[in-house]
């Protein structure tokens, strides 16, 4: 393995991995249907969008972005593209 020429981003995951930061995923299949789903909702990105929001919605949706795995304008996406479909459910409380 030491012949690899690995770049920083690459030597900073080999590192992170040798370090056991990383967590198996519970329930892989469930989760990866689920991943799959948001891929191929977000693949056809054709039209943008600017919107205002108050910073704190802004950073609770990068947090949970990054909680899920998903850069946060994806996460963005999948939510109103959940609303418009109408599967977006209300969080109980």
């Amino acid at each position: 393995m030491s012949d690899l020429k690995l770049d920083r981003e690459e030597l900073e995951i080999l590192a992170s991995y040798e370090n056991q930061e990383w967590q198996s995923v519970k329930e892989l299949k469930e989760n990866t249907g689920k991943y799959q789903a948001y891929a191929h909702a977000m693949s056809r990105k054709d039209h943008r969008i600017n919107i205002r929001i108050s910073e704190k919605d802004l950073m609770d949706l990068q947090e949970f972005a990054v909680h899920e795995g998903i850069p946060y304008q994806t996460l963005i996406a999948s939510i109103l593209h959940k609303y418009v479909n109408g599967s977006l459910c209300e969080k109980p409380g």
